[in-house]
């Protein structure tokens, strides 16, 4: 029986989106855009989705790449999850 891995389940390259959620300032937006621009060689602001809660307290950003590796993902994820104003990450 062959193992199944991450890598067999997506095809990459391919488009994947990343969405974190903060509370809702300033900076957020850009915070999360810097942070995955480490890792991605642009991105463009079509890629971007913003969307404040029902009482505008908390901030959700969704920024579609494209992934190229599972490590990348990772990577992505680790500076997202290490940083303190990031509350959750999906």
């Amino acid at each position: 029986m062959t193992k199944t891995t991450s890598e067999d389940i997506f095809n990459f390259p391919c488009e994947f989106p990343i969405k974190a959620i903060g509370k809702n300032n300033d900076n957020f937006q850009q915070l999360i855009l810097e942070l995955i621009q480490v890792h991605i060689e642009t991105i463009h602001p079509k890629q971007i989705t913003v969307n404040p809660s029902k009482n505008n307290k908390f901030l959700s950003v969704t920024i579609r790449i494209l992934a190229t590796s599972k490590p990348q993902l990772d990577a992505i994820y680790t500076d997202l999850h290490n940083h303190n104003l990031v509350l959750y990450t999906l």
